[in-house]
């Protein structure tokens, strides 16, 4: 998601730039953006790959001459400009798409609509203020996802990008390897295609060689590791995807992204992947998808391999990811919560298949606000293997994402359980790493149960000296000749004494026991379930995380009966006298 204010607004100030100047197209001002940001960002591309020829120790070979490049006809006269791009840049832009790629496929029809010499150039001052390259991360995706926001209709086809650190967080659980075929079926701006390569790379990069900025994210990806093979097999076969943008901005848009993160052959095509005239099977080793949660179906052109009982797109595109993996691959989908525990017949049925007929490696439930500020949605990602067994399930119950979770969505770095997932996932299997979690766990129970247990008496003191406090302010005794008005106040006070300093206590109590919890609460968000619980006729193949999560509930205080009562006598005394003093 774009979080940046600054950026927000100088997007905000290009799209109006790009209306006023004769683009009152929605979709065009989109696509002409997205060709300028392509120039400006193969020019930059041009930089690193000449950077990593160096580092590879291999010539330099330049895609375009130097009067084809950004930092060239960005400083001509506005007029000199215009006419550079129209006839020389982008009919040079629109060939750089090696045969057969998607690329050249769907710029082949292309057109470059600015045609005012100062809009061009105010344009691409905004890009160049944007210092996206500076970024420190992939902005790209985002800045056209915030644009298609502004058409205000990704929300109801139930179509949301990706948020880039859960797409990391899901290649990082798939680990696809070199010659693996990568497929997704739903591709939009190819997030997952893209972070797919980049994690081939960065595991097969030289650690010496790579970088991290203060995200983490690894730079200087250039797969030094990688035969000559791989390296093919990586840059033409491995990486397809799909998406049914009739439109073709988004088509576009996706191949460009692949072009700019190194891929010199994207395929990225136009398919209705639901439709009968998609008919692939068993074409993939590993699948990464978001897919729309309710978008429309054509009941007609439906493919006759997937079930007719329901219209949710849902559900069909997980019988489709079953079909299209190859046996023995590996796939991360998100899906909406509704899948997990939906009780109609094509919802339970969908589960079965995927845990009786496969293997259900795992399930991360998400929270609510991931895909905010476009959707409040609850979703989860499903892992699992074509054609294994299931025999337990491994779950992790998240609750944050290192985001806030309303529309602003700023960093909350200290609150983020997705590096944890990421290593409970990689040491689901190993005995030490669970043991000693299990160890931690206990220790820490030791640890906070004699602060719970102090915090009850606590409880009770302050229940008590509360009472008092009150029966001494309602002038209980007022009547009472033999106590005096000082005497009375001076009771008043010590018992807002007494409660002052022991609220006081009960919130260093609380402060002690916060973080304590707090690991409590994140070494059980991961746990196991068995084939046989889920299957259980009770169970209907549930996969709601809250179903299985055992989470410990504190003690609350509640006063004894027999006090209560006795203290009820007490104001009900104080009451009749206040009455008879008053009636006086």
């Amino acid at each position: 998601m774009l979080t940046d204010p600054k950026l927000k607004s100088q997007v905000d100030q290009l799209w109006d730039k790009l209306w006023t100047g004769g683009l009152s197209n929605p979709l065009d001002a989109i696509e002409q953006f997205s060709y300028l940001l392509f120039m400006k960002r193969l020019d930059e591309e041009e930089d690193r790959r000449e950077k990593r020829a160096g580092m590879l120790k291999q010539k330099y070979e330049p895609r375009f001459t130097p009067k084809l490049r950004w930092r060239y006809w960005t400083q001509l006269k506005a007029d000199d400009a215009l006419a550079h791009v129209k006839e020389k840049v982008f009919p040079e832009l629109k060939k750089l798409g090696e045969k057969g790629s998607s690329f050249e496929q769907y710029m082949k029809n292309a057109e470059f609509k600015i045609s005012k010499p100062s809009l061009l150039i105010e344009a691409c001052k905004a890009i160049e203020q944007m210092q996206i390259s500076e970024q420190n991360q992939d902005v790209q995706g985002d800045l056209f996802e915030y644009l298609l926001s502004h058409l205000n209709t990704a929300g109801r086809n139930g179509q949301f990008r990706t948020p880039r650190h859960i797409i990391r967080m899901m290649v990082g659980m798939i680990k696809p390897r070199p010659m693996e075929r990568i497929g997704d079926m739903t591709g939009g701006t190819c997030g997952f295609l893209v972070n797919a390569y980049q994690y081939i790379l960065e595991t097969h990069t030289s650690p010496e060689i790579l970088t991290r900025d203060e995200e983490g994210i690894a730079h200087n990806l250039i797969g030094d590791r990688l035969t000559p093979a791989e390296n093919k097999f990586l840059q033409t076969k491995a990486l397809t995807g799909y998406d049914n943008d009739s439109g073709m901005t988004m088509l576009r848009i996706g191949s460009m992204n692949l072009m700019l993160h190194g891929i010199a052959a994207p395929r990225f095509f136009y398919m209705d992947t639901l439709s009968k005239a998609f008919t692939e099977e068993k074409a993939y080793d590993v699948t990464l998808m978001n897919m729309p949660f309710k978008g429309a179906v054509d009941a007609a052109d439906l493919n006759p391999t997937l079930p007719s009982n329901t219209k949710k797109t849902e559900l069909l595109f997980l019988h489709l990811i079953l079909r299209v993996l190859d046996m023995g691959g590996r796939n991360a989908v998100i899906v909406p919560d509704g899948v997990l525990f939906g009780s109609s017949r094509a919802h339970v049925e969908t589960r079965k298949k995927i845990i009786e007929e496969n293997r259900l490696d795992g399930v991360v439930s998400m929270p609510s606000g991931v895909f905010k500020p476009y959707a409040g949605v609850s979703t989860a990602v499903l892992l699992f293997t074509r054609g294994a067994t299931t025999e337990r399930i491994w779950f992790y119950d998240m609750e944050h994402d290192g985001f806030s979770l309303d529309d602003k969505r700023t960093p909350t770095p200290n609150e983020n359980d997705i590096p944890d997932v990421l290593k409970c996932w990689d040491n689901q299997f190993d005995a030490g790493f669970n043991a000693q979690r299990e160890k931690r766990l206990r220790e820490l129970r030791d640890s906070v149960a004699p602060l719970k247990t102090e915090r009850l008496r606590l409880q009770k003191e302050i229940n008590r000296l509360t009472f008092e406090h009150a029966i001494a302010n309602g002038d209980g005794d007022a009547n009472d000749p033999s106590t005096s008005s000082s005497t009375r106040s001076a009771r008043s006070e010590s018992a807002q004494d007494a409660l002052t300093a022991m609220q006081q206590q009960l919130d260093k109590l609380h402060d002690e026991i916060a973080p304590l919890q707090a690991e409590i609460n994140q070494l059980t968000r991961q746990f196991w379930v068995t084939k046989e619980q889920v299957a259980s006729p009770s169970g209907k193949y549930d996969l709601s995380a809250s179903r299985y999560r055992q989470v410990e509930q504190d003690e609350e205080f509640y006063e004894e009966p027999q006090v209560t009562l006795e203290r009820l006598l007490k104001l009900e005394s104080v009451m009749s006298e206040t009455i008879r003093a008053i009636e006086v």
